[in-house]
């Protein structure tokens, strides 16, 4: 473990890892890999001057139910339409579940798509990939996510990173693959800055924000001098490829450290207490008021993982018996949660004049069998699922596509998770022919031929 304070070198057994050079959770930023926080400059593939939207991306992880959530069949068998009634929205003719009074409130705001599907296999990686990535990762390339890119192509907006991610990665659903929240093959340098950590935890705080306390001594007017200590210390280091990364950008790393805006854009303390219950005291709730403030404080894209696993805990992932949920759950826990979370986000970002300018898409990575199974759940069913739209310049109040009399197929408008994220890029103001830089340098394009915005969502 590397200390600035220290009198000896280092010496490094292990490939000369940046986590341990830089002290894992002491330096802002820095502690989680200095080189995941720059890209490249632009490339011309974003016009300023038409667009500066951003993007928050609530993975609704486990798959909801489109039957039990944004898809009601309230005429179908009792063995298709499940427990749950329909309720009216604020917008005539839109109906959704019982379980979101508050969401249906903000009908308005936000537009459901209910014939998004996908063919490959029905487990959660894939479908974590796909809406992520807007491709399934095959022949060992790894895509990178839409915020990775977004990060690559725009840059930080200040002294923020480009791209955060809360409040943990997705952990294990069964597959042992990647998710798609990562840089992909543009490289660690695109990933996204990572909590870690729960804000709704009462002590909440985000280490690699701060100094760590043997650090607290050293006045500001001496941190400027932290380079020459690296420098000293580490020499072997500053031959590395990750070194030569660092003598390029340790200025916009210092920036970040001693960033007064980027600090406070983590402080939930600040909000009030209302505001904070309003969102539900909750992971998910507290991130979607994070969220919130990231945006503010210029962040570009902010993932939010609602679950970390489908294992062992209460999650959108009903197959009826344990470890996983049990349909009750929609009644009793996540519903709610997410009916306080999401209604608060929009309504917040609306307030705020935040919402013309910033994307809310709430998306599961599959939807749920039409048929409830033996064990009173749903099952794993990626050719129908529903999924929310909202903000920036994308409509609200409207339904695209549907599906059949049993929410099985997509009866018309069938829509793919590539079409979404060619849906978020446009949103963005990203030019869909921009080709991105592949491995061995081969150019991958954006999105794939053919793949055309989900043109119903813009006016």
């Amino acid at each position: 473990m590397y200390r600035l304070d220290a009198d000896r070198p280092v010496e490094f057994c292990d490939g000369l890892r940046r986590r341990d050079f830089l002290h894992a959770g002491t330096l802002p930023f820095l502690g989680f890999g200095l080189s995941q926080f720059f890209g490249l400059k632009a490339m011309g593939a974003v016009d300023e001057s038409k667009s500066n939207v951003n993007c928050i991306m609530l993975m609704l992880i486990g798959g909801p139910s489109q039957l039990d959530t944004f898809d009601m069949k309230p005429n179908a068998p009792i063995e298709i339409r499940g427990p749950y009634k329909p309720i009216k929205t604020n917008v005539p003719g839109i109906e959704i579940s019982e379980n979101f009074p508050r969401v249906a409130k903000h009908a308005d705001k936000f537009s459901i798509i209910r014939s998004m599907y996908h063919s490959a296999a029905a487990v959660h990686d894939t479908g974590h990939q796909m809406i992520q990535t807007g491709r399934l990762f095959q022949g060992g390339i790894e895509h990178p996510s839409i915020g990775s890119v977004l990060g690559k192509l725009k840059g930080p907006n200040g002294d923020v990173p480009p791209y955060v991610l809360l409040p943990r990665p997705i952990g294990a659903t069964g597959g042992n693959m990647p998710h798609g929240h990562a840089g992909g093959f543009l490289g660690k340098s695109n990933d996204p800055f990572i909590l870690n950590a729960d804000p709704a935890d009462p002590n909440f705080r985000v280490p690699d924000l701060l100094p760590p306390d043997y650090l607290s001594a050293y006045r500001v007017d001496r941190r400027k001098d932290w380079r020459a200590m690296i420098d000293r210390s580490v020499s072997k280091f500053e031959t590395s490829q990750d070194a030569r990364l660092l003598d390029g950008t340790f200025q916009q790393a210092y920036t970040l450290m001693s960033s007064q805006k980027a600090r406070e854009a983590f402080e939930l303390h600040k909000e009030p207490e209302a505001v904070r219950q309003k969102y539900g005291m909750n992971r998910f709730g507290q991130s979607c008021l994070l969220a919130r403030r990231m945006i503010e404080a210029g962040v570009r894209y902010v993932t939010i993982n609602m679950f970390e696993t489908v294992f062992d805990e209460i999650t959108w992932d009903i197959h009826g018996s344990k470890p996983f949920s049990p349909i009750s759950c929609y009644k009793d826990l996540v519903g709610p949660m997410f009916d306080m979370a999401y209604s608060s986000l929009l309504e917040d970002l609306s307030q705020r004049g935040l919402l013309s300018n910033t994307m809310v898409i709430a998306s599961g990575e599959f939807g749920r069998t039409p048929k409830v199974n033996p064990a009173g759940g749903r099952d794993h069913w990626p050719m129908c699922w529903s999924m929310l739209a909202a903000g920036g310049p994308l409509k609200g109040g409207t339904v695209v596509g549907s599906s059949d009399e049993i929410g099985a197929m997509p009866k018309d408008r069938p829509t793919t998770p590539a079409e979404l994220a060619a849906t978020i890029y446009k949103g963005l103001g990203v030019d869909l022919k921009t080709e991105l830089p592949g491995v061995a340098g081969r150019p991958i394009p954006l999105v794939d031929r053919g793949v055309e915005p989900i043109g119903e969502l813009f006016s």
